[in-house]
């Protein structure tokens, strides 16, 4: 028997930081995907030690498991949480993505001790291709949004990595207080960015960033004067750092295709899973 879970990368529009305080997030799934196989072994679980460990943590079977992955590790782009749905998905039965995210965030936390929240994993399995997925964390309900053709999106690499385990990411020293405020605004820019023109987005960006450096204190000034460059660049209508911050990649909006070199960010399909003998 053979399982192969297929998972993507997660960008997140709009709403960092806000799975943990009963706020709303906009996030796709990219088109960088993780693949995560387990075939049937007689010798236990084989492979990478973080894997196996995963994997016995999720009550897999014996296995044999093999992963390879486009996602580009401590880069904000949740390359932990793709491997931790991968192994949920491959290693049990669910009854549907939710349980399938809990279960990613369960092992995560208790293997690679990072004190996630669920953001990541409901943005890898509830979305669809062409779609974002409008998550509320109050209600814990999740609802699709067609993204605007003129959303055009492209990622700025920092070139710095970062593990959240060595940063201040979930310290007593960033104030809870400032953590909910930056909650409660970040999740009204989330319900502006719903209604709001392109040119606004751009705008509701640079706020997001300010937010994440002023209130979260997840930035540095290197990263600032990276993300000032990007906002500043012709044709960038607004750009932030994504993901859990002190490293990785900083998302832009771009007007046109050739604002920044790169690939373009397009809404991918969710995590999948198929099954051979």
């Amino acid at each position: 028997m053979r399982r192969t879970a297929n998972v993507p990368a997660r960008i997140n529009i709009i709403g960092e930081h806000t799975d943990r305080f009963g706020g709303m997030a906009l996030s796709f799934p990219s088109q960088h995907r993780l693949v995560l196989s387990a075939s049937r072994s007689r010798s236990g679980a084989i492979g990478d030690p973080v894997v196996v460990r995963l994997w016995e943590s999720a009550g897999g079977w014996d296995a044999e498991l093999k992963v390879q992955s486009e996602i580009p590790i401590g880069a904000g782009m949740s390359s932990s949480a793709a491997l931790c749905v991968a192994v949920a998905m491959c290693s049990g039965n669910f009854d549907g993505e939710m349980d399938v995210s809990l279960e990613a965030q369960r092992i995560e936390h208790e293997v690679l001790d990072s004190d996630c929240g669920l953001l990541d994993q409901i943005a890898i399995t509830h979305s669809t291709k062409g779609y974002a997925t409008l998550i509320d964390f109050d209600r814990m309900s999740v609802s699709d949004f067609r993204v605007p053709s003129d959303w055009l999106f492209k990622l700025v690499d920092t070139g710095i990595r970062r593990n959240l385990r060595e940063t201040d990411y979930n310290s007593s020293e960033v104030c809870k207080e400032t953590r909910v405020m930056h909650t409660l605004l970040e999740s009204e820019r989330v319900r502006e960015a719903l209604h709001c023109d392109v040119n606004r987005l751009g705008k509701l960006l640079n706020q997001s960033h300010a937010s994440i450096r002023d209130n979260i204190r997840a930035s540095t000034p290197a990263i600032d004067s990276l993300v000032k460059e990007v906002q500043e660049t012709p044709g960038v209508l607004g750009a932030r750092l994504m993901g859990g911050g002190y490293g990785g990649m900083i998302l832009a909006l771009i007007e046109k295709e050739d604002a920044l070199p790169g690939e373009l960010l397009l809404p991918s399909a969710s995590a999948f899973i198929e099954e051979a003998p």
